[in-house]
């Protein structure tokens, strides 16, 4: 029987004004075997945490975009996921909210040390390319978390070139 550590986190849909999402891709340093994945920025919400402040906190951290938790607004998905990552296993409550830029250049100085040895990567991905690739994304639903998201936005959720 598998023992599930919880865990509440917030993720971003960060899509740029070519409609273009932005992906990290990592690996899982206790099993490197298991090959790499792309996923949004955002991670698990520090104690007293609201999912909005995380969004901020993540986002900031992760690519160096710094916005409110107003600006980060509503979220736009909420699910649950079950995985193991460095010898640990979750059972995650996360929440994903949709942010729109014009552009924006990825800075990454922020990440923890887990992150430094766990992500080697980044890019846009055009709908079209997330729908189309073989390479693993999670959730593995994102394209359609993606499409469903950005035909509800509104233009309250768009934030100003950086």
């Amino acid at each position: 029987m598998t023992v599930y550590t919880p865990r509440r986190a917030a993720r971003v849909l960060l899509v740029d004004a070519a409609g273009r999402l932005l992906l990290f891709r990592g690996f899982d340093p206790a099993r490197p075997e298991h090959g790499r994945w792309w996923f949004t920025p955002g991670g698990g919400l520090d104690p007293g945490e609201t999912y909005a402040q995380g969004a901020a906190r993540e986002l900031a951290e992760e690519t160096g975009l710094r916005l409110t938790p107003a600006q980060i607004g509503e979220p736009v998905h909420s699910d649950v996921i079950e995985f193991p990552f460095d010898g640990v296993w979750y059972r995650q409550e996360q929440q994903f909210f949709l942010v729109r830029v014009a552009a924006h250049e990825v800075d990454t100085t922020g990440f923890s040390e887990v992150e430094r040895g766990s992500v080697d990567g980044h890019r846009w991905w055009s709908a079209q390319e997330l729908r189309g690739t073989e390479e693993r994304c999670y959730p593995p639903d994102l394209a359609a978390v993606l499409a469903r998201a950005v035909a509800g936005a509104t233009a309250a959720n768009r934030i100003p070139a950086c």
